[in-house]
């Protein structure tokens, strides 16, 4: 059985407004919560993932420092623009 993540709340963790630079905090469906740091300029760009330690991994089943969630930072970059979560997150 394949991981599939799903985005359900994004919520902004802090930002360079002069730099372009946005960190944002991402909860999935499963529970797990991921830092995702993004890049304004010229357009939104995915920069890094890191998954928070606050359960273990959906994937290795660490609880420790992993790299599972670099794999599907494509799927879960999409669902945060597709939702349109950039300007729910940026208005609050």
């Amino acid at each position: 059985m394949s991981y599939r993540p799903n985005v359900e709340n994004v919520t902004k963790a802090g930002s360079n407004d002069k730099e372009g630079l946005y960190e944002f905090i991402v909860k999935l469906a499963d529970g797990t919560e991921c830092r995702v740091f993004y890049h304004r300029f010229p357009e939104w760009r995915l920069t890094n993932i890191s998954r928070l330690q606050k359960t273990p991994c959906p994937v290795c089943r660490k609880d420790f420092i992993c790299k599972c969630m670099d794999s599907f930072a494509g799927d879960i970059g999409r669902q945060v623009e597709d939702g349109q979560w950039f300007d729910k997150a940026l208005a609050e």
